[in-house]
């Protein structure tokens, strides 16, 4: 399968969502930026993977991201970050929202599961987030990040570098 055929546009995400129901396939849906893809993000991802049938990958836009992070981010753009996403073999899917919040993305995507890092918890999650899994029947599972791995620690690192 060629990965770009796993990039679902979000106008089409209700109706790729339906086929996975249709099937009696349990999804497992999770969000972020996904700037700069590292051990933390893969394995994050393959754990989420693991607590269903298949893993749709809600990837912030660069409005979004910059919102969020700041405007030197994102380093990578929308369609860099999906294309990477999708070439794992972890990942079934993914969708890239222009929202900071990922309400609107949840409600299309109607997850059984909705994963997030251990960086959240119930009480942190954002509860327009929260409401939209649940008024779906969907259950949240946190997973624990991966200690001392992130984009953010990474960016940091790379800034300090200097050439010789």
């Amino acid at each position: 399968m060629n990965f770009c055929n796993k990039i679902v546009s979000f106008a089409k995400l209700a109706d790729w969502r339906r086929c996975f129901q249709n099937e009696g396939k349990r999804l497992v849906v999770t969000n972020g930026c996904f700037d700069l893809l590292h051990i933390g993000h893969v394995t994050y991802l393959e754990a989420a993977r693991n607590q269903g049938d298949a893993l749709l990958v809600g990837v912030n836009g660069d409005s979004a991201v910059r919102d969020l992070k700041g405007p030197a981010r994102p380093i990578n753009t929308e369609a860099d970050r999906a294309a990477v996403l999708a070439a794992l073999e972890s990942v079934n899917g993914v969708c890239v929202f222009a929202e900071a919040r990922a309400v609107q993305f949840l409600k299309l995507a109607r997850p059984d599961i909705y994963v997030k890092g251990g960086d959240y918890t119930l009480d942190t999650l954002d509860s327009e987030e929260r409401l939209a899994v649940e008024n779906c029947g969907g259950r949240i599972v946190i997973i624990p990040m991966v200690p001392g791995k992130s984009t953010t620690q990474l960016v940091q690192r790379l800034a300090s570098i200097r050439d010789p």
